[in-house]
């Protein structure tokens, strides 16, 4: 009988490292498993059911889940726009790594077909990015909790959640993000590119006096140009306010200082500007050509007079802005 109790003994003792080789050949066999379906498309679907499967008890892998919720119903826009990233991301990694020398597994989870999950997970919004790590073998991590992707900065794209994984994922290959060509898009700019041509070149004759005519480069280059002084593209890199409060119930129209400024100040300039290029444009231009001597009169006086006051105007403004401008013009003093 001492021979059975030994056996016994050495059973006891053997049971626990049986269960532990058990579970370990469970995890290698689940990877096998899904790695051959993920090389043929991935990111995989997954339910209730395969999510537990890949999640849940010891694994020497790791697996990307993706929660989202598709579904037009749910009117998940950010959802719509990542998904087509998250395809690409987990077709170029399972293409470039068939061998499963990561130990990654991109999976999609959507609401429709997973509910049991967003509910014990007590999910609200979606998408959901959760990185699960090892809990056994060389790339363990102490916890089992997974790792959740930070989405509060609108759309990512597959290069933004490729260099997250990498980070998370050391000492492992990281296949580069593959984006297919797209031969659409391409024909299509060909075709419109070759159709564009063609029209130019049959209406050339029509469009090089167009391109020759010294009056439309002036207007252009007057356009431009009081676009640039006035403030346009202050405003632009600013993002400053149309209008502002003067504090008493009323609207100012011009900030003060010379280092801020208004939109409706801007356009304000802008036009007097314009007007006074106008202006002089006339008197310098129109004024010599015209042949009544009475209408040049007028003309010259009618300009002059626009051209005092719009100025005196405008250094009125510069009075507004800085109290210390020492010009003045009547009338606007």
């Amino acid at each position: 009988m001492r021979w059975l109790s030994s056996v016994s003994a050495l059973l006891a003792l053997s049971l626990p490292f049986g269960s532990f080789a058990a579970k370990k050949e469970s995890s290698v066999d689940r990877f096998t498993e899904f790695h051959s379906q993920a090389v043929a498309s991935s990111p995989l679907k997954l339910v209730d059911s395969t999510y537990r499967k890949l999640t849940s008890g010891s694994r020497d892998y790791t697996v990307a889940v993706l929660l989202t919720a598709l579904d037009a119903r749910f009117g998940c826009q950010l959802c719509t726009e990542f998904q087509p990233e998250w395809d690409i991301l987990g077709k170029s990694w399972a293409k470039g790594d068939k061998n499963g020398e990561s130990r990654l597994i991109f999976g999609t989870l959507d609401f429709t077909d997973g509910r049991d999950v967003f509910l014990s997970l007590g999910l609200q919004t979606a998408p959901v990015l959760l990185l699960f790590q090892p809990t056994t073998g060389p790339h363990a991590v102490p916890t089992s909790d997974p790792i959740r992707y930070d989405f509060t900065s609108g759309p990512q794209s597959a290069e933004q959640v490729h260099s997250w994984l990498a980070r998370h994922l050391p000492d492992r290959p990281h296949p580069a993000v593959y984006r297919p060509v797209n031969y659409v898009g391409w024909i299509i700019t060909i075709v419109s590119g070759l159709g564009i041509i063609g029209v130019i070149f049959k209406s050339w004759s029509w469009i090089l006096p167009i391109i020759q005519n010294r009056n439309i480069w002036a207007g252009l280059s007057l356009i431009g140009i009081l676009l640039f002084t006035s403030g346009h593209m202050f405003n632009q890199i600013r993002k400053v306010p149309y209008v502002a409060g003067n504090g008493r119930g009323g609207i100012s129209y011009f900030a003060g200082g010379f280092q801020s400024q208004f939109g409706l100040e801007t356009q304000i300039i802008a036009f007097i500007y314009g007007l006074l290029s106008f202006a002089t444009i006339s008197l310098t231009v129109r004024a010599p050509r015209t042949r009544d001597a009475k209408f040049q009169l007028a003309m010259v006086i009618g300009w002059g007079v626009v051209l005092v006051l719009m100025y005196s105007f405008l250094l009125s403004i510069f009075r507004v802005k800085n109290g210390g401008y020492p010009f003045k013009l009547p009338p606007f003093m």
